[in-house]
């Protein structure tokens, strides 16, 4: 592990999944503790009309060329706007993109597919209101961290599939995919920092419910990758979703997809919260890059 990071392990506090209530208050006392700078960002909620509404905040650089659409992680049972808001402030400044930051709902009181098909309603806002927002709606992109991310690799899926609003770039961090947790690292990291096997398997129990996983719950299930936008991948090395994340990434390459994939060695799931860290600078300032790039091309 980064030694940078090994030294913030010990203050990590214990939390599980299993009592959703109480994650989720532990989980808002983290977020709240994180410094948030809205220099040159517009700042606002809106509500998304859908069945039900959704809530979402809107975050406006000056001059911004294009939109992500963005989904908070929490293993679907955490998380929204305002816990997200360090992460999505960051990423509309690095990236000089607007960030439309989506409230989505959390199971087990709603399981899928609410939280994907809140995601889908944010998206076709979005693109319906680009030139509210002064972007191109073509160049709009999907992405998220952690569960979230694996809702906006979902998001590209359906999207692709019933012809929905054209998304132009998926920006994927240690995204959630696979619900059958196989691969060798899901089967070994049992006690890593943050995030391990049992919060994985807590948060898909928690998210699917007894209803079998489809490709829109879990991507790595989906049997053809074609046609889908250009990815970012990023994975983490001491991560339950490493070997998935790589795996996808792989597929979708021989499946025609364009894909940048960068494997950070030393980090774990969610470590980039760290902000004193110089890894976790290099990654934040990335996710910026890449999207900024991604975006005006």
């Amino acid at each position: 592990m980064d030694p940078e990071l090994e030294a913030f392990v010990p203050l990590f506090p214990r939390t599980d999944l299993d009592d959703p209530v109480a994650a989720r208050e532990k989980f808002s006392g983290l977020a709240a503790a994180i410094p948030v700078d809205l220099t040159g960002l517009t700042v606002e909620d809106r509500t998304v009309p859908a069945d039900p509404d959704v809530t979402v905040r809107v975050y406006r650089p000056d001059d911004a060329r294009g939109a992500l659409v963005w989904m908070h992680g929490g293993g679907f049972v955490m998380g929204d706007v305002e816990t997200e808001h360090p992460w999505a402030a960051r990423i509309a400044a690095s990236s000089g993109a607007v960030v439309v930051s989506v409230g989505y709902r959390l199971s087990p009181e709603n399981r899928f597919p609410a939280a994907l098909d809140d995601a889908y309603a944010a998206l076709g806002w979005t693109v319906e209101h680009a030139a509210e927002f002064g972007v191109d709606p073509a160049r709009v992109a999907v992405g998220g961290h952690s569960a979230g991310a694996g809702l906006a690799a979902g998001l590209a899926l359906r999207s692709r599939d019933e012809q929905g609003p054209p998304i132009h770039f998926q920006l994927l961090n240690q995204p959630g995919l696979d619900d059958r947790q196989e691969t060798w690292s899901q089967r070994t990291f049992t006690g890593t920092p943050w995030f391990d096997r049992d919060k994985a398997t807590a948060g898909w129990r928690h998210y699917l419910g007894e209803r079998p996983a489809t490709a829109y719950a879990a991507p790595a299930r989906a049997t053809d990758l074609s046609g889908l936008p250009p990815a970012y991948i990023a994975t983490a090395e001491l991560c339950p979703n490493r070997d998935e994340d790589i795996e996808y990434a792989l597929r979708l390459l021989r499946s025609g997809v364009s894909v940048e994939l960068h494997q950070w060695p030393g980090t774990f799931h969610g470590s980039q919260a760290i902000l004193s860290a110089e890894v976790s600078q290099r990654q934040n300032a990335e996710l910026g890059a890449v999207l900024r790039r991604a975006l005006s091309s």
